[in-house]
């Protein structure tokens, strides 16, 4: 439904891309975190693939977009 990627530290590269999916309600437990990277490896260039997929609810502000730096600090925090 709703799929937002940051930057999450590495230590060989210095930075990583970490995807945060919001799955539809029928579909959750039904699609797997290496499904969402293989489809991505298909897509996008090698570098621009995320390492890390979490799936739950998007942050969000009063006006409904997404709160980047909470997810930033989160993926910190991994």
């Amino acid at each position: 439904m709703e799929a937002a990627v940051v930057a999450r530290p590495d230590s060989k590269w210095g930075e990583t891309p970490c995807a945060y999916v919001t799955l539809k309600p029928n579909m959750e437990g039904e699609v797997q975190e290496s499904e969402i990277i293989a489809f991505c490896k298909t897509q996008m260039a090698g570098y621009k693939v995320p390492k890390t997929v979490i799936f739950g609810p998007l942050p969000k502000t009063s006006t409904g977009k997404i709160q980047k730096f909470v997810l930033r600090d989160r993926a910190r925090a991994l």
